[in-house]
């Protein structure tokens, strides 16, 4: 129950950058019970002269807790977020020290977290990470479906990840 819990908390900060016009992922780091730091996708709204790869959610969100007035503990620490980290995000959350990523919806394209880190240097390699998808994945697909049928969204459009949402959508509604 937890785990759905703190999701539902990362899909409102999804909708915090959907109701912008940026891609739909949010994300939010727990400690104990506690939210310590939040993240939206930021930069991707149509004609941003400011567009960027790399204010993602989980990097807000990493960010923010150089802020926040707890001590961040990271082996206490589980970051939820809307969409599966990519390999950036995967590489600074490992670097934080972060134990467990909790996320709603893969992705094809860029998801990071199915890496295999034992053929990879000591610092990845010997990180103990734990990772569970599909967390209120149908939440988070309906979000990035409707995002990917904005007419004003140009972000990753006819992109291999936005066909494959938009596959999946579909198979959703027919069951």
């Amino acid at each position: 129950m937890a785990n759905e819990f703190f999701m539902e908390m990362a899909l409102t900060q999804a909708k915090i950058a959907f109701t912008r016009g940026d891609f739909p992922v949010g994300c939010v780091i727990v400690q104990g019970k506690e939210v310590i730091a939040t993240g939206a996708r930021q930069g991707t709204r149509l004609g941003n002269p400011f567009f960027s790869e790399i204010d993602h959610a989980e990097i807000r969100a990493l960010k923010s807790l150089e802020v926040n007035a707890l001590k961040f503990i990271p082996e206490r620490s589980v970051l939820f977020c809307t969409m599966e980290p990519c390999l950036m995000c995967f590489a600074a959350i490992i670097l934080a020290g972060i134990k467990k990523i909790v996320y709603a919806y893969e992705d094809p394209m860029g998801g990071g977290t199915s890496c295999d880190l034992s053929s990879m240097a000591p610092l990845y390699k010997d990180a103990k990470i734990e990772v569970v998808p599909g967390v209120l994945r149908e939440k988070s697909l309906d979000l990035f479906y409707k995002f990917f049928n904005k007419g004003t969204n140009l972000y990753w459009k006819d992109s291999f990840l936005e066909a494959y949402t938009l596959e999946q959508n579909r198979s959703s509604t027919e069951k």
